[in-house]
């Protein structure tokens, strides 16, 4: 016996699920039409199965009606003949000859009625001789068919009363009623009536044959339009994967243009696309920047000690003074270049869930020592607004981090000595604080405000560079004010010079702080 090539036998597995696996595989427009056949089709299958059932139904109650109506009529008939007879009194050959030349007047065939009646003592009456038994045998008749004869009359004599189904041959199904009634109290006869069910058959075989033709006709017009509606969907969808790829390949300019009404969803759809482009886009030229200014920054450093330690190395005997001052300047920009990379480690730490450690802040001594602090840094004129009592959830380390870095921003864009430099801090509206800090230096021009909070970014990029900045103290700002869920701004000076704003949730007012809040608001009118 040989074993089975289990790679044959896999790619015979593989073949038998290959049209499966192309249609989930497929596109839109093939799942969709595949849906809707086979919806289609559950659907037919249901109300087919309705129809056909509830015709078969109401046609065979009204067959069992018009039983009922031929049985009754047939015991009315007989009433009047036992009426009309002397006495009052008819024998049962009397019934019998009447019952007889009743039922012979309606001949029986595949669709007309059965009739017979037995009367006790006189026989069975009957319009299919041959049924019942009681015709003399054919001479062509074998004794096979005799005896099918004489088994089928023994079953309908013996059937139950009431309504049954029979098989006859060269009838079929034979709907039959039985019903015995009295004569005069003295005689019981056995009324049977019966009707072949072959026009329920045919309305419900001419119903199947409508419903395949329709149904096919309806699947076929479904299947088309679904295509249709599929492929008229899924195009834009197809447009959008091109694009994608596109992007994919590393072009970010291609959009995709869909008409349609806001409620639309592939407009919707398109919408989102392309709004993902645009941000894609500018963070692609934010990332291409920042790479470029960070590595100029750097750049500028390294050249720096490059070209001293090229002088000092140009000098067979350099003298001490010339080494001191290399020494000097190496130190300075390493400094640089140890805060700058710092700072760029800070911002990419900024965006991760870990960056924060928030801690309960008494606000008032928390401010008055960083400000404290802060004014033995400069010789500027340092200004504390009254800050107001009640505590911040916020992360003292990062919180003060940014609070220097707007005040030597202040201090970078004033002169010495009287230079100002001033911190206000109030409530705000909630559960909010802000934090102001203000100069009266050059100020900030209105098309700059919005960018001096990116990387790099410098109103006066000379003196940033000579005063050691790095270009990153407003964009930690901001990233840590994100952290907090909080905002910054920048504005302007009514007198002249800059204002820029950190404004933070959190603050839990004192009592003491409340209590004096409302004394001092003015009287309602």
């Amino acid at each position: 016996m040989r074993a089975e090539d289990p790679t044959a036998a896999g790619r015979h597995r593989r073949r038998d699920a290959r049209p499966w696996d192309r249609l989930r595989n497929g596109g839109l427009r093939w799942r969709l039409t595949a849906w809707v056949a086979v919806v289609m089709l559950l659907f037919a299958a249901v109300i087919f199965v309705a129809v056909y059932r509830g015709t078969g139904t109401e046609l065979r109650h009204q067959i069992d009606h018009e039983l009922a109506g031929d049985a009754g009529e047939l015991a009315h008939n007989l009433e009047l003949v036992e009426r009309a007879a002397p006495g009052g009194r008819a024998s049962a050959h009397t019934l019998s000859l009447a019952a007889t030349r009743y039922v012979n007047d309606q001949p029986f065939g595949a669709s007309s009625t059965l009739l017979f009646a037995i009367i006790p003592g006189a026989g069975t009456s009957t319009n299919q001789p041959e049924l019942l038994g009681n015709a003399a045998p054919d001479n062509d008749e074998s004794t096979a068919e005799q005896d099918q004869e004489n088994h089928l009359a023994q079953r309908v004599l013996s059937v139950h009363d009431g309504y049954s189904t029979m098989d006859f041959p060269d009838v079929g199904d034979l709907r039959l009623l039985k019903r015995r009634v009295s004569i005069d109290s003295r005689l019981r006869v056995t009324i049977g009536v019966g009707e072949p069910l072959a026009a329920v058959h045919e309305a419900q075989h001419g119903i199947a044959q409508a419903f395949i033709l329709a149904g096919a006709l309806a699947l076929a017009a479904a299947l088309l339009a679904s295509y249709l509606v599929g492929a008229r969907v899924s195009l834009p969808l197809r447009r959008m994967a091109t694009i994608a790829a596109r992007v994919d390949a590393g072009e970010l300019e291609p959009r995709i243009h869909e008409t349609g009404g806001p409620g639309d969803e592939v407009r919707v759809l398109a919408d989102a696309f392309n709004h993902m482009l645009d941000r894609l886009s500018a963070a692609f030229a934010g990332q291409r920047a920042f790479v470029a200014d960070a590595s100029h920054e750097l750049r500028t450093p390294l050249t720096v000690i490059r070209g001293q330690l090229e002088v000092l190395s140009a000098q067979s005997d350099p003298p001490i003074e010339e080494v001191r001052r290399v020494e000097r300047l190496v130190q300075a920009e390493v400094s640089r270049i140890t805060r700058l990379v710092d700072d760029l480690l800070l911002l990419a730490k900024s965006e991760e869930t870990q960056f924060l450690h928030v801690q309960t802040i008494d606000l008032r001594p928390y401010i008055e020592d960083l400000w404290d602090g802060m004014s033995l840094t400069a010789d500027r004129h340092f200004e504390l607004s009254s800050i107001p009592d009640g505590t911040l959830q916020a992360d003292p380390d990062r919180l003060a981090q940014a609070l220097r870095n707007l005040a030597r921003n202040a201090i970078e864009h004033t002169s010495a000595p009287r230079g100002l430099v001033r911190l206000d801090v109030a409530q705000t509206a909630g559960d909010r604080v802000r934090f102001v800090v203000a100069d009266d230096g050059p100020g900030i021009v209105a098309d700059q405000r919005e960018m001096v909070f990116e990387r790099f970014h410098r109103t006066d990029a000379a003196r940033d560079r000579a005063s050691g900045g790095t270009g990153l103290g407003l964009a930690i700002v901001r990233a840590i004010a994100l952290a907090h869920a909080g905002r910054v701004s920048v504005g302007e000076q009514p007198g002249g010079g800059a204002k820029l704003e950190l404004e933070l949730p959190g603050f839990t007012a004192s009592r003491s702080h409340e209590q004096s809040a409302e004394l001092t608001e003015p009287p309602t009118r």
